[in-house]
C-alpha cells in the first residue's frame, strides 16, 4: 500500500468525514492549533530576542530557558495534538502539498534544533554573542518557514 493510498483511506475514516462537514469542529480545532503556535511562537521570540540580546534584559538567558521550555513543549503538544486530525481530514490533498511537506520537514528540524543546539546556546553563558545571533537567527527562519508554510497549506 502506498502512502497515496494510506493518505486516502485516513481521510475517508467516518470519524474524519463527520469532522469535515461539521460548522464548528474543523474550525474550533484549527482555532486551538493556532492557540498552540501561538505560544510557541511566543517563547521562540523570548528565546531568541535574548540570545541576541534584546527582549528580557535584566534575566539572564539561562533563567528564560527554563521558564520558557515548558511553554515551548505545550505549545507543540497543542499543536501536535490538533495538527495530527487537520492532517487527517484532508491527507490526500497535503500529500499533494509540497508546503505541507517542507512543515514537515521544518517542524521536525526547529524542535531538534530547539531542545539541543539553542538550548545549549541558551543555558551556556560562554557561548560568544556571535554564535548567539545566529542561533537566534536561525531558530527564526525554522519557526517563521513553519509558519509560511502553514498559511500557503490553508490557501494552496
Amino acid at each position: 500500500m502506498s502512502l497515496l493510498e494510506i493518505c486516502h483511506m485516513i481521510e475517508h475514516l467516518p470519524l474524519l468525514v463527520e469532522m469535515r462537514s461539521s460548522l464548528w469542529l474543523f474550525p474550533t480545532i484549527a482555532t486551538v492549533h493556532l492557540f498552540g503556535l501561538v505560544v510557541v511562537g511566543g517563547a521562540v521570540l523570548l528565546g531568541d530576542l535574548s540570545l541576541m540580546g534584546y527582549g528580557l534584559a535584566n534575566q539572564p538567558t539561562h533563567q528564560i530557558a527554563r521558564e520558557i521550555e515548558r511553554l515551548q513543549i505545550t505549545g507543540i503538544l497543542i499543536m501536535g495534538l490538533t495538527g495530527l486530525p487537520l492532517f487527517m481530514c484532508f491527507a490526500t490533498k497535503y500529500y499533494y502539498l509540497s508546503a505541507f511537506w517542507v512543515k514537515l520537514i521544518a517542524l521536525i528540524s526547529a524542535i531538534t534544533f530547539t531542545f539541543t543546539i539553542r538550548k545549549a546556546a541558551l543555558l551556556n553563558a560562554n557561548t560568544s554573542q556571535n554564535k548567539k545571533k545566529t542561533i537566534a537567527l536561525i531558530s527564526l527562519s525554522l519557526w517563521g518557514c513553519i509558519s509560511v508554510c502553514g498559511r500557503l497549506i490553508g490557501f494552496p
